[in-house]
């Protein structure tokens, strides 16, 4: 089992970070009832989760996180749908007004998720926006995405909006700390600052890490953690772009070299953890720094256009020991 899922949370109270959020579905679940709702934001942050909990306390005799999918929809009162399914305009017109219609059964109302609505064509939402006015009395939406704006405006008009945000690292690590004594991991604590790291706030993704690298037996380091997931360690990245910025371009190169051919990096990955690095490096000027994210949206731009991969990043390495130069 994914303890991603193990560990999910079953009551609001447990859900941590989103507090504003929290507050705000607690006053449905005290009144309950609620609207149409959307929820947005990042992966890994909680969006199906909370929708998941709210309807589990609103609901109240019936448990959600246990519900099999074969169970007969008329006696639940609940459909998720999610990116796995088809989500074109039948769907809709079928499936979903098929659910919504009918009264629900020792239930307030009855609740549709539709998990990565953005996902969803322009025609299906249109003719969702309509689904949701039609049948408000006895079925509400819960609408997950990762960008509203992708959500037509007829929709985001029906919906309260919540927005949900990246983890802190504080939170991220509390969690962790739960699962790994819980499961009894023996991990570094660098270790559990390189999950932390590479999950940039998606705490499902911490999680997949900490439990794929758990998988071993042995005690976890810094050191697997970035191999299993590879990325390459802060300190390297720091470590070439100073030596491109300080003018030493052929150790500066033979460094990339490395993350590329013997580590086996994808350029994206490289460049997305120079432009990340380069942010939060205090030992260079503010100067340096916008010349050099300039360079890195550039040469990130023609990484996605197919451009080769060493040639740019080398390309990159060089503009920034040209900064150098030019100083003199």
């Amino acid at each position: 089992m994914l303890w991603a899922e193990k560990y999910r949370p079953k009551l609001l109270k447990d859900i941590i970070n989103q507090h504003e959020i929290k507050n705000r579905l607690k006053g449905f679940i005290e009144a309950g009832t609620m609207p149409h709702l959307l929820f947005a934001g990042p992966p890994g942050t909680g969006k199906t989760t909370a929708a998941l909990v709210l309807i589990n306390e609103l609901l109240g005799d019936f448990d959600v996180f246990g519900r099999k999918e074969d169970q007969l929809q008329t006696n639940v009162p609940y459909l998720e749908l999610n990116a796995s399914d088809e989500r074109g305009i039948n769907v809709v017109r079928e499936r979903i007004k098929n659910f919504a219609h009918l009264m629900a059964i020792n239930a307030p109302f009855r609740v549709i998720i539709l998990d990565e609505a953005d996902s969803m064509t322009t025609d299906a939402q249109h003719a969702l926006r309509r689904t949701m006015e039609k049948y408000s009395t006895t079925c509400r939406f819960i609408l997950i995405c990762n960008y509203s704006s992708r959500i037509i405006e007829p929709i985001q008009s029906r919906c309260a909006l919540f927005r949900f945000s990246p983890l802190s690292e504080k939170d991220t690590k509390k969690y962790l700390q739960n699962i790994i004594k819980k499961e009894n991991i023996a991990i570094t604590p660098e270790g559990v600052d390189a999950i932390i790291y590479v999950s940039e706030g998606d705490l499902r993704r911490g999680t997949n890490v900490l439990q794929s690298s758990a998988i071993l037996g042995k005690e976890i380091t810094e050191e697997e953690i970035y191999n299993a997931t590879g990325k390459a360690q802060p300190i390297e990245i720091r470590k070439m772009i100073k030596l491109a910025t300080t003018g030493a371009f052929k150790d500066s190169r033979k460094l990339l070299l490395e993350l590329l051919i013997k580590q086996g990096l994808s350029a994206q990955d490289v460049i997305k953890q120079i432009h990340r690095e380069a942010i939060v490096m205090t030992d260079i000027d503010d100067k340096t720094k916008v010349e050099m994210i300039k360079m890195i949206g550039e040469v990130d731009f023609r990484l996605t256009e197919g451009s080769n991969p060493e040639i740019q990043l080398t390309a990159l390495l060089a503009h920034l020991v040209g900064l150098k130069l030019n100083e003199k």
